[in-house]
């Protein structure tokens, strides 16, 4: 696995036949500015992309500590379209172990860039994502956010293709302020377009419906835990102590066959975009 700041690594040398292509990926990345907004603006960016860098599918997601996993956009491109499958698949456990997001060597950086394949990923990791959706390698950019949320840009190839060259992996760096700047902006420019967040009654209902046996309390905790109360918030508003919500909590949860938070938004939470 390789991290790096945007302008601390630079690879040997990119051979003078692929320099056309990279003036034409600069084009079509200043182009993809006039289809912001777009509905199949995903789509658009991997193909104008690809022949500077060939990856089959891409993603833009967002996590932390205290907010709610978010999957923005993803598209794929001559391959099936596993992208929402395989973001669920990172949630259901590997997202917790996943130190190839984290910048550890300097924690006041905030952009970093990442190269891994699936032979260095964790076990269980590479099972759930890589193995179960067929991909080797991927390019990421991440942006650490204040409130200690990753925003991670991430680009994948898969099993059918040639491993990544140090060229690609350079074109890649190169366009990595232009791409992340593109993606932050159609994440702002769908945010203001997207209908209100769910209700807490709304969010009742639906897990009432996905599992009719949990009670009127585990209903209520888990409600609230989705529009992001913390525990302690959620014993004020229902007048209950904080062991007696993580009891309902733990109840629920066992019911719906999930261990975390995170799953509990992956399960009910309808993602915006995708992985």
């Amino acid at each position: 696995m390789r991290k790096w700041t945007p302008a601390s690594w630079r690879p040997a040398g990119t051979p003078a036949e692929d320099s056309a292509a990279m003036g034409a990926a600069m084009a079509a990345m200043g182009a993809m500015v006039g289809h912001l907004g777009d509905e199949a603006f995903e789509n658009q960016l991997l193909a104008q992309l690809h022949p500077v860098l060939p990856a089959a599918s891409w993603s833009v997601y967002q996590f932390g500590p205290a907010s709610a996993p978010q999957l923005h956009m993803s598209a794929s491109l001559g391959v099936p379209d596993t992208t929402r499958s395989c973001w669920n698949a990172y949630l259901s456990g590997p997202c917790r172990a996943d130190r190839s997001l984290r910048f550890d060597d300097s924690p006041v950086q905030r952009t970093h860039l990442c190269h891994i394949t699936a032979a260095e990923v964790a076990d269980d990791h590479r099972a759930r994502v890589y193995e179960a959706h067929g991909m080797l390698e991927r390019l990421s950019i991440v942006q650490h956010d204040d409130d200690d949320s990753l925003f991670a840009v991430n680009f994948y190839r898969h099993a059918h293709q040639h491993e990544l060259s140090d060229a690609q992996i350079g074109a890649f760096e190169q366009l990595a302020p232009a791409l992340l700047a593109l993606a932050r902006k159609q994440v702002s420019l769908r945010a203001k377009t997207v209908r209100r967040p769910p209700s807490p009654e709304s969010l009742r209902e639906r897990l009432a419906s996905l599992s009719p046996e949990l009670t009127a309390r585990e209903l209520d905790v888990c409600a609230r835990l989705l529009v992001g109360m913390t525990q302690d918030g959620i014993a004020e508003d229902l007048r209950l102590s904080v062991p007696t919500v993580k009891t309902y909590r733990n109840r629920a949860f066992a019911r719906l066959g999930i261990h975390f938070r995170n799953e509990l938004f992956a399960l009910v939470l309808p993602q915006g975009g995708a992985r």
